[in-house]
């Protein structure tokens, strides 16, 4: 086999425009590939672990006023494992540099730091503290936006009153992983901004003692989300309930899985595309090959070498250009998808986004290549392997033949 070998390299270099064209556009697939699905399992586990941690709500519903006795009555509905009740509100605010004022949501947390649902991460800063009633958090992305930090202070038009909210603290939520005004379709950094403020001086504020406006549920394993909605809606009704969401469609939640089913949809065909047209090259640069060395394979057979050790030597020159492309693939897909995680970083806001590259993406990566290589040889060699020697040491028919040729 060592004669095989000698020969196979020696093809290849005598080919190795074609050779270099066809594992260009193998590695192009491949690096697609792994630069999508990698990114895609990057924000999929991270989406995974923040939300666990953090609390994030399964049903969302918001209400003009309901009294707060009534979030016993929610957390007794069957399938809820958990209730919670919030004011929220949107002022306006008066940002220095704005022509024209921007939105702040108001959320009510508590003023003693305590496990919640929607939880929020500190970035920087601390938490409120009670008997500050001016104190808030910022959503980091408004922050970093306008330049806040801890310390600064935001001017806010609060149920007609005028007052200068001091940002004590950085944070990030589940719920605003993607931060969107109502009504829009893009994030507006500049002018859309997530507060979180004290319960009692939120509610203070709005008149808004003893009630609330928004309650968040988090659901048993067993539960039925449909039921646990229905039965939420019928309850909230009469205080002006607007309909229950589940986390599925809740805003930030539904972009962020938008995105990541457009990663892995794309991560699948358009390198399928590219390893297709691989396979075609393949098909045609061997195909020539062997209709160029029909000599040389009747002379190998008359040598005594069988037809699986011909065949195998031609396979061999379809995998040598696969793997050396699959290899290059694999290492520029991984650098690109820690770019592409990099860019994501400036969209979505997690506590923690880190790109990482699964031992089971690169092997399925090497596997679907491997298939594509030894497909596009296929015919081409079962070609060289029928050809009998006899037959193979004559010039190939043409493919159209009559008497006047």
């Amino acid at each position: 086999m060592q004669a095989l070998n000698l020969k196979l390299f020696r093809d290849l270099w005598q080919i190795k425009g074609q050779a270099i064209a066809i594992s260009l556009v193998i590695a192009a697939g491949v690096s697609l590939f792994i630069m999508y699905m990698s990114t895609f399992e990057s924000l999929q586990l991270t989406r995974s672990a923040y939300y666990d941690r953090y609390r994030f709500a399964d049903v969302f519903a918001s209400l003009k006023r309901a009294p707060l006795w009534l979030q016993q009555r929610i957390a007794q509905i069957p399938g809820v494992a958990r209730a919670e009740t919030r004011v929220v509100v949107d002022v306006t605010l008066d940002v220095e540099g704005l022509s024209e004022p921007a939105v702040g949501r108001l959320i009510s947390i508590p003023e003693r730091r305590e496990a919640m649902l929607n939880d929020v991460f500190l970035r920087r800063g601390r938490y409120i503290e009670p008997g500050r009633p001016d104190e808030v958090l910022a959503s980091e992305a408004f922050a970093l936006a306008h330049g806040f930090g801890p310390g600064d202070t935001v001017a806010a038009l609060i149920n007609g009153r005028y007052r200068q909210l001091e940002i004590v603290g950085i944070a990030l939520s589940p719920e605003y992983v993607y931060s969107i005004p109502s009504g829009e379709m893009i994030p507006d950094d500049l002018r859309f901004g997530i507060l979180w403020m004290g319960r009692k001086a939120l509610a203070t504020a709005f008149d808004m003692e003893g009630a609330f406006n928004d309650v968040a549920l988090r659901l048993t394993a067993r539960a039925s989300e449909p039921e646990v909605i229905a039965h939420l809606d019928r309850m909230l009704k009469r205080y002006g309930g607007l309909g229950a969401l589940p986390r599925s469609l809740q805003i930030s939640n539904w972009y962020l899985s938008s995105e990541l089913v457009m990663l892995q949809t794309i991560g699948t065909i358009i390198p399928m595309l590219f390893l297709a047209v691989a396979v075609f090259l393949l098909h045609v640069s061997l195909s020539r090959i062997i209709t160029v060395q029909r000599e040389q394979i009747a002379a190998l057979k008359a040598l005594g070498y069988s037809n699986l050790e011909v065949g195998s030597h031609y396979l061999q020159w379809s995998l040598v250009i696969v793997l050396c492309a699959t290899a290059l693939g694999i290492a520029s897909g991984s650098w690109f998808g820690s770019g592409l995680t990099a860019i994501y970083n400036n969209y979505y806001r997690f506590p923690i986004l880190q790109y990482q590259l699964s031992f089971r993406i690169v092997v399925f990566a090497v596997l679907v290549s491997l298939a594509a290589g030894v497909f596009g040889a296929l015919v081409s060699v079962q070609r060289a392997v029928r050809l009998p020697p006899a037959e193979a040491m004559r010039p190939e028919a043409p493919a159209v033949w009559n008497r006047r040729c």
